[in-house]
């Protein structure tokens, strides 16, 4: 990773907090995952009468080096996201995404909108596992995704005990409009354990994966699977912090990803 900071830096701001999180760990020590948001759920939702607001940077260092399909490479691609979440009711809440990428000769781009209305069971019901449900839907530029119109389900179970935590997202995405229309529904299983090594400090595990269409899995070597090692901050209330590093396992996964997210809850 060293070595890749060496060849970006130099044509990159050192300005963006992404950039600077990662020099600082340093001194200190795919087609269905477009690697813009890379993040598994909790059940919980933004309380009523707040405004989350979240910034997502993604850097691809080892990912696809040419035009596929009419979509752009991967590698070495600044992937940067805004998350604007409202809570409405303890149960109800929505985000808005825009998605925006940058690479060496490319420049900056828009990417496309998200929108996803999600719904939970509120904590005051005190059932014994936290639950939601997410649909997600919206729109990206066909030259960095070959499928435009795109759908994703995604339910959200989760489980405090102690020091540890674990949430399972097994979402299904669906195409709307793009060549992988007739596969339907496809599975794309994200889970993540960690364990509370101080009260302000979560390290743990992420994986994310994209099976193939629910009716017969892509073979393994088509399939996408990624794993995090990666840290939580609980600073504050109001703030939220993760930063992760990730291997792709197979041959249609990106390499190596650093990712980071940073988000204020407001009072509105």
């Amino acid at each position: 990773m060293a070595e890749a900071l060496k060849k970006i830096l130099p044509g990159r701001s050192l300005a963006t907090p992404f950039v600077i999180a990662i020099i600082l760990l340093i001194s200190a020590g795919a087609a269905a995952q477009d690697n813009y948001e890379i993040q598994v759920y909790s059940f919980d939702l933004v309380q009523p009468h707040h405004t989350m607001v979240e910034l997502h940077s993604n850097f691809t260092f080892e990912g696809s080096k040419d035009i596929q399909d009419g979509v752009r490479p991967t590698e070495h691609a600044l992937h940067e996201t805004i998350e604007i979440t409202h809570g409405f009711t303890p149960w109800f809440e929505t985000g808005f995404y825009i998605f925006t990428s940058s690479r060496n000769g490319d420049g900056v781009d828009w990417v496309g909108d998200h929108i996803r209305p999600r719904f939970s069971i509120p904590e005051k019901w005190h059932w014994p596992v936290g639950l939601s449900i997410s649909n997600e839907i919206g729109y990206q530029r066909h030259a960095f995704s070959a499928d435009t119109w795109t759908w994703e389900i995604r339910p959200i179970i989760d489980k405090k005990l102690g020091r540890w935590y674990g949430a399972f997202n097994p979402a299904f995405d669906r195409s709307l409009h793009g060549p992988s229309v007739n596969k339907g529904f496809e599975f794309s299983p994200n889970f993540k354990f960690s364990y509370d090594i101080t009260p302000k400090i979560a390290a743990g595990l992420e994986y994310y994966g994209a099976l193939g269409p629910v009716t017969g899995f892509d073979p393994l070597r088509d399939q996408q699977q990624q794993i995090f090692p990666a840290i939580d901050l609980n600073l504050s209330p109001r703030w939220e912090f993760n930063f992760g590093v990730g291997v792709g396992a197979t041959r249609s996964t990106d390499h190596l990803i650093a990712k980071m997210i940073l988000g204020y809850r407001f009072d509105f």
